[in-house]
């Protein structure tokens, strides 16, 4: 007998949307030149590139040559901090980087990296206990020797979201660089870079409904950027590589539609996230909200159970027929508790018992009333299953 299965996972990727599809179709065959030749099928690529790149540049209020087509988010976060503070002490000295304990890994291993490997000094900028970043203690950390500040808009994770544009206004007023992953937010937030603040910005095509292997960087003209791909002048000279027009396109395409359907989107996915939300916690003993409680992605909601295991958890979901992801980085046979939990003061016991449910533009009540049903009854039995085996020991 078939299983009836519903994916509830969004933050980790979306499904392509045939609007978008359908956009990238005819760069994969009739359109397929390269854009830096100057024939007919070369100039067809080329002025598919640029087309892409406007629109990009519109949603966004920005300039044309300031977007930077990468090869996704983390891509782009990598070359945000690596080629900006870089320029940086090359040209000022400027050597601290201003992170938080609550980022994507692309951000914080690339800092890290940067610490270790070419002597710059990392600093972690303090959160509260739902991620946030706390305004006071990032203004006191603020000088000079700052080459950049690097924050995640709303959190992958528990789904917080950060004041970005307060963030801005202290780094502007300091004259140093801000860069922003932003790679949850284009489905459900604002992602002007003038309201936001910001110098750079990231983004990834298929947490939108767009492909996979496609992002963005967008620099601001007035920060300089060290290219940390070499062999070409594509990219205004500062990512080299031959473009992928098909998924270039498809980047767009699904952009103009997030932008488009933004608001319907949140508002279907926020009715969700409260009923997911409110029976969880009702419904379930020893169970906690991880982030903030209103001021949080409206399609995401994350929690951490008492005595229960992640993997046997998203196991026992999978056979049940619901796609779902974890908080924490456990693998089978060598659980870790996630790093982003622990920096919330989440014990690492609990952390371990962490989930992420996360609902899209597919997602039905029907489906999610399914979900709350089985999850219950579940938790128990893998409970039960946890104290038996306890005894046994």
């Amino acid at each position: 007998m078939s299983i009836s299965r519903t994916y509830l996972d969004h933050a980790a990727t979306t499904p392509l949307d045939p609007r978008v599809l359908e956009a990238m179709l005819p760069y994969f065959h009739d359109h397929f030149g390269n854009p830096g030749y100057l024939h007919f099928w070369g100039q067809r690529a080329e002025s598919a590139l640029d087309r892409a790149r406007q629109e990009v540049a519109d949603i966004l209020n920005c300039d044309f040559d300031e977007i930077i087509f990468t090869s996704g988010g983390s891509e782009s976060n990598s070359l945000a901090l690596i080629g900006t503070v870089i320029d940086a002490r090359r040209r000022s000295g400027a050597n601290r980087i201003l992170t938080t304990p609550v980022e994507h890994p692309s951000v914080i291993q690339t800092a890290r990296e940067l610490e270790g490997q070419h002597g710059f000094d990392l600093e972690m900028i303090p959160v509260d206990d739902y991620g946030l970043v706390s305004l006071e203690e990032l203004n006191k950390l603020l000088s000079k020797d700052v080459a950049l500040v690097s924050v995640i808009y709303a959190n992958n994770e528990v789904g917080s979201i950060n004041p970005i544009r307060e963030i801005g206004v202290l780094c502007r007023d300091s004259g140093i660089a801000f860069h922003v992953d932003a790679l949850q937010a284009a489905n459900h937030l604002d992602i002007s870079v003038d309201n936001l603040m910001v110098d750079l910005l990231s983004l990834g095509a298929h947490k939108f409904y767009g492909p996979k292997g496609v992002g963005i960087l967008y620099v601001r003209s007035s920060i300089p950027i060290h290219p940390t791909q070499r062999g070409g002048s594509q990219e205004f000279d500062r990512r080299a590589g031959t473009q992928n027009i098909p998924s270039i396109v498809g980047f767009a395409e699904a952009l103009k539609v997030a932008e488009t359907e933004k608001q319907s989107v949140t508002s279907h996915c926020a009715d969700l996230q409260a009923m997911l939300i409110n029976e969880t916690l009702n419904g379930i003993e020893s169970v906690n909200l991880t982030g903030h409680p209103k001021n949080r992605l409206s399609n995401h909601a994350s929690f951490v159970f008492q005595d229960i295991d992640s993997n046997s958890l998203l196991s026992a979901l999978d056979i049940a027929g619901f796609a779902c992801s974890s908080g924490s980085a456990c693998k089978v046979g060598d659980a870790k508790a996630s790093e982003v939990l622990t920096a919330l003061n989440i014990p690492e016991e609990l952390a371990l018992g962490a989930l992420r449910v996360t609902v899209g533009r597919s997602t039905t009540e029907e489906s999610v009333r399914r979900f709350l049903e089985i999850l219950p009854p579940l938790v128990e039995r893998l409970r039960q299953t946890t104290k038996k085996a306890d005894v046994r020991s």
